[in-house]
């Protein structure tokens, strides 16, 4: 047999390779915890739940959703308007994502022809890269380094790569590294597309995620943003429906366009009870998203402050659903650390190798367990490593 030539460009996936070792552990009767993986283990409101479950028992809900429906649009437009004071018009400003993971993996082929270049940060959530790379896309990786806040300094691309990118990706804020930009940095972005002719995808997944007190900002706000770019938001993190897979693409009409025309050749709209249960979740009252936040903070502070205490002195996260962490001394690559941490300690953590050149020297940890489990980790890496 004889495969895609593209398919060269994907090895196996870190995350296949710790769970290989986390079923290992397991076989042998070992008790994992696994914050490896950033999937969100605090379930949505019980009246979204409800809307689910009991649009699931209709059967004329069982035929095919060919788009997204008007109300659908309508309300995520509307949140957009209440909830960062966006007018978005739900009739050509607006489509349904299958999670922003599909649609990172889509809209690249709506934008790029072979050999194109797209501008992605390192390090970056895989899918930034991947889905460039799966339309031919030629990558450049711009840093985000721990000396200017994990900022991409836009002034720093040198002007020929910038004159040939026709895509970036940019997203804050930023998983893996946590860091939030602030207000000039969208403006000193949309200047940088605008001088360039290059088309912005700014992915705000975490935006009700931040835990200082200060409300996260949409590109979109930005005077001009929609004239270079689009925003993709998502309703995982935020109310807690990941696996029913909801996010939503924003903004420049042309690139809406053809990003809905790509998908209504290769799928259908959600699943209708799904749109009824975004729709239940975009109603849902602000108090819904302040008790997640609060969940964050207390989980946030039981890991830190306990692996603080063992030695492994970090920051905490002002954002996110996830630790950024230095390697400790002594301890080799982020993935040699891996490895020892969950040999000695049956912690699961991500290298931070895997999301880019620039992740090497730290780890990530993702928040996806109580706080009581979360001083269970702490405790356990104080009794078991040497830091």
């Amino acid at each position: 047999m004889k495969f895609a030539k593209r398919m060269e460009n994907f090895g196996e996936g870190v995350f296949a390779r710790l769970a290989a070792m986390k079923r290992e552990k397991i076989s042998a009767g070992e008790e994992i915890i696994d914050l490896s993986i950033g999937a969100p283990n605090i379930p949505p409101p019980p009246h979204v739940m409800k809307v689910l479950a009991e649009e699931a028992l209709k059967p004329e809900n069982y035929v095919y959703a060919i788009t997204d429906t008007q109300e659908l649009l309508q309300e995520a437009s509307d949140w957009y308007c209440r909830r960062y004071g966006v007018e978005i018009d739900p009739a050509s400003e607006v489509c349904s994502l299958w999670g922003s993971q599909e649609g990172l993996s889509h809209i690249a082929l709506t934008l790029i022809d072979d050999g194109d270049l797209t501008l992605v940060p390192d390090p970056c959530y895989p899918i930034f890269a991947d889905g460039a790379k799966l339309a031919g896309s030629k990558i450049f990786f711009m840093p985000q380094l721990r000396e200017h806040k994990y900022i991409i300094q836009l002034d720093k691309i040198p002007a020929d790569i910038a004159a040939r990118a026709k895509f970036m990706v940019v997203s804050y804020p930023n998983n893996p590294t946590t860091a939030v930009a602030p207000a000039d940095f969208y403006e000193r972005l949309i200047h940088f597309a605008k001088k360039n002719e290059i088309i912005v995808l700014h992915d705000n997944a975490y935006s009700e995620l931040i835990f200082d007190g200060t409300r996260g900002l949409s590109f979109l706000s930005f005077k001009g943003a929609k004239e270079v770019g689009v925003e993709f938001n998502s309703l995982s993190k935020t109310y807690g429906i990941a696996g029913a897979r909801v996010g939503f693409c924003l903004g420049n009409r042309e690139v809406v366009k053809y990003l809905k025309l790509l998908k209504s050749n290769v799928d259908y709209g959600l699943f209708l009870p799904i749109q009824k249960a975004a729709i239940a979740a975009l109603r849902s009252p602000q108090e819904v998203i302040d008790k997640t936040r609060a969940a964050y903070i207390e989980r946030i502070n039981a890991l830190i402050d306990g692996l603080n205490a063992a030695g492994w002195q970090m920051d905490k996260p002002k954002a996110t659903m996830f630790v950024w962490a230095p390697v400790p001394k002594n301890f080799g690559t982020s993935e040699e650390f891996v490895k020892t941490l969950l040999e000695k300690s049956n912690v699961l953590v991500t290298p931070g190798s895997a999301f880019g050149k620039s992740g090497e020297g730290f780890v990530r940890m993702a928040l996806v367990q109580t706080a009581d489990t979360m001083k269970k980790v702490a405790a356990r890496i104080q009794q078991t490593i040497q830091l």
